[in-house]
């Protein structure tokens, strides 16, 4: 892992906030020249920190407004039958994430879709058409409370990390 200092967490934190931020707004915001700031951006992206940069779409002015997470059971708990669902999972676009956790279940899915009908055909033609489902529990969002994809980036957080590498 490549060695994060407070500079490189505030670029992180401004490109979380805007991925579209230029080189001149950043070394402005920072307070320093555009070319150590292409830099540290170029090494960020180059290490994997920086994953990707996406547009975040509003799903309800496209016509997705349910959200439903649906709580998967397995019958078979093999290293095979879990990596089948986890590659099935995968082809399914409707599936936003997918959680292989602890508990009562064995995954948690995030789906989203326009509408129960959709949600309907979705469990009936993809989900239960799927070999190794033992039992579904669906649970369906009435609001969204809180909507985050921030990763929290906490200087102390950062500091016990390098600690331990």
């Amino acid at each position: 892992m490549i060695k994060i200092d407070e500079t490189d967490l505030r670029i992180l934190a401004l490109l979380q906030k805007n991925g579209r931020i230029t080189n001149r707004e950043l070394s402005e915001e920072l307070g320093l020249s555009p070319t150590p700031i292409f830099e540290r951006v170029k090494k960020l992206e180059k290490s994997g920190i920086i994953a990707h940069y996406s547009a975040v779409l509003d799903a309800s002015k496209l016509g997705k407004h349910l959200y439903a997470f649906a709580h998967i059971s397995l019958k078979d708990h093999t290293k095979e039958k879990v990596a089948q669902f986890s590659a099935d999972i995968n082809e399914m676009e409707e599936v936003q994430e997918c959680h292989y956790v602890t508990g009562d279940s064995d995954f948690i899915l995030k789906i989203l879709l326009s509408s129960m009908e959709d949600y309907r055909d979705f469990m009936m033609n993809k989900i239960f058409e799927l070999q190794n489902i033992a039992k579904v529990e669906s649970f369906l969002s009435l609001s969204v409370a809180k909507r985050n994809n921030f990763i929290s980036l906490q200087s102390n957080e950062m500091k016990s990390l390098e600690s331990r590498l």
